[in-house]
């Protein structure tokens, strides 16, 4: 599904129009977009959370010349799935 499709659904389950939807949906990414930056954790209860995690400097192997590369660290963005969307996807 992409973010077309999400705002389509969404504007039919809640009678609302696509535009006002669209709206919303990306007032709701941009919150959630911003406060990840800012180090803040976004839980939303029964769904999952966000949250910023840090990615270590390492050594890998480049595949075509086999010699070594260094990748730096990086801040990256987590998400973990709440209880009841892990239940929904084992009875799915």
């Amino acid at each position: 599904m992409n973010k077309q499709e999400l705002i389509d659904a969404v504007a039919a389950d809640v009678g609302e129009s696509k535009a006002a939807t669209g709206e919303t949906i990306q007032a709701v990414l941009a919150v959630i977009t911003r406060a990840v930056t800012e180090g803040e954790t976004v839980q939303l209860v029964g769904f999952g959370s966000f949250s910023q995690g840090q990615r270590a400097a390492r050594t890998a192997r480049n595949p075509l010349t086999g010699g070594e590369m260094q990748i730096a660290a990086a801040k990256t963005v987590k998400f973990t799935a709440g209880k009841a969307f892990k239940l929904r996807l084992e009875v799915a």
